[in-house]
């Protein structure tokens, strides 16, 4: 059964993903980012270190595929503040890693849900208009 819920919602993501648009997309991975954490912070606190590894690694790949997402050209200096942002979150996440230290994880959890705030705020007329590239 859990299998085969897993199955279905991996399906179900995999269509949203394939008809979403790039700022949906995005969204997604803010999403996807903060569960990660939030499962690393789980398994720190159970002393799981093989889970904890794994989630480790699934939420610095989405945060390496948020930051290779910004479009650099086009989003002046907020594309660079958030590259900037990516960039000690990924320095925070590792430290944790290695101190097992959860507050860490809660420090990049406060700093995603501020930058996704204000990605879900954007207006959907200015979808196209954003420091993020529209490849995704």
């Amino acid at each position: 059964m859990r299998s085969s819920l897993q199955s279905y919602r991996k399906v179900s993501l995999d269509t949203e993903i394939s008809v979403a648009s790039p700022h949906r997309i995005i969204q997604l991975m803010f999403a996807g980012a903060l569960q990660r954490l939030a499962q690393v912070r789980y398994a720190m606190e159970q002393k799981d270190i093989a889970n904890k590894g794994i989630y480790i690694g699934k939420a610095i790949g989405i945060i390496i595929g948020l930051n290779n997402s910004l479009n650099m050209d086009e989003g002046g200096q907020i594309a660079r503040n958030l590259s900037e942002l990516y960039d000690f979150m990924l320095r925070k996440i590792t430290e944790a890693n290695i101190n097992n230290d959860v507050k860490a994880i809660d420090d990049v959890c406060e700093i995603l849900r501020t930058i996704k705030e204000g990605w879900d705020s954007i207006p959907a007329d200015k979808h196209n208009i954003s420091a993020h590239s529209e490849a995704g």
